[in-house]
């Protein structure tokens, strides 16, 4: 089908949708962190924007933005599963997903005919991978944040 979506379409589809979210973290962070003393300090000895950027706010954002693209990540698996199920994902001729696992299993109607383990595999695997990566990305969150820390 000349035209459909590709798997470059969907990325760039869930790349669009999910960085919104991202940058809104981002903006926020740097706002709280060029108020701190230590970005007035070097700006008092003279510090241009540039070294401030590198030294400073670019090592305390950094943490914050990789635990946070690790959850992206999972819900980018997520999205694509989704869109593969009800249709709307890369073609099924191009590229083998869960999500078009299961669109199959449903057109083939697995659950009507006992067909359980076509619709359970893929779907434990999403959810399996989904989880992996959001509890790694709430481990390094915690990790980076020093808020999160327990003493």
């Amino acid at each position: 089908m000349p035209g459909g979506p590709t798997v470059w379409k969907v990325v760039i589809v869930i790349g669009i949708t999910g960085w919104s979210a991202t940058a809104r973290m981002v903006r926020a962070q740097v706002l709280s962190i060029k108020e701190r003393a230590f970005v007035e300090r070097a700006r008092a000895v003279g510090a241009g924007d540039l070294r401030i950027v590198y030294r400073h706010v670019f090592p305390n954002v950094f943490p914050l933005v990789f635990a946070n693209a690790i959850l992206t990540i999972a819900l980018s698996i997520l999205s694509e599963s989704t869109l593969s199920l009800i249709g709307l994902g890369p073609d099924p001729t191009e590229v083998v997903t869960w999500g078009n696992m299961l669109d199959d299993a449903h057109k083939a109607g697995a659950m009507p005919n006992g067909l359980y383990l076509w619709i359970i595999v893929p779907g434990i695997c999403i959810v399996l991978v989904v989880l992996a990566f959001t509890f790694v990305g709430y481990a390094l969150d915690e990790i980076f944040n020093p808020k999160l820390r327990r003493r």
